[in-house]
């Protein structure tokens, strides 16, 4: 199966080099960088290793979003170091269409009085304890077991010293 489609690559790209690969920055002007995923196997310890190759290429109409798959050929040279031309968008990413900066501050002032409502009900005073105060039990029962621990090793240190000091004296 992975014949054929090389095999149909080099029909319909005149053999030129094709890769598929995601976006990772749409930041320049007609221009995107594609990261391509490969693997390989180490010629002595023959274990398969991961490598990302990253390609500069050439998109003549903006259309690719970061997280876009694409499909990019090999070319001429268009830019120092783009060598490689976008073809066709694979598959669209899912990015949101409203950026988090731009929500509007009407929603914002809504889900915090949401926020602040809970806190209110959880102030109200319950006849169950709160786990606040069964976490505060907890670490009075684990501070009394150490004191215990403690006050015990102090003794049988007291006890060995006191047989040392016998042997001593015999």
């Amino acid at each position: 199966m992975k014949r054929e489609t090389k095999d149909v690559a080099k029909s319909s790209y005149q053999g030129r080099k094709v890769r598929e690969g995601t976006v990772v920055s749409d930041k320049m002007e007609k221009g995107v960088v594609v990261a391509v995923e490969g693997f390989q196997q180490h010629r002595v310890y023959r274990k398969v290793i991961r490598h990302i190759d990253r390609y500069k290429a050439h998109d003549e109409k903006n259309t690719t979003r970061n997280g876009d798959r694409v499909r990019i050929i090999e070319s001429r040279p268009l830019s120092g170091g783009k060598h490689w031309r976008v073809v066709e968008v694979l598959e669209r990413s899912q990015l949101p269409e409203v950026r988090p900066d731009t929500i509007d501050l009407e929603l914002l002032g809504e889900v915090n009085e949401e926020i602040q409502q809970p806190e209110e009900a959880n102030n109200a005073p319950s006849s169950t304890p709160s786990k606040d105060t069964t976490e505060v039990a907890e670490l009075d029962a684990a501070a009394e077991v150490e004191e215990s621990i403690e006050a015990e090793a102090d003794k049988q240190k007291e006890d060995n010293d006191a047989e040392e000091g016998e042997k001593e004296e015999k």
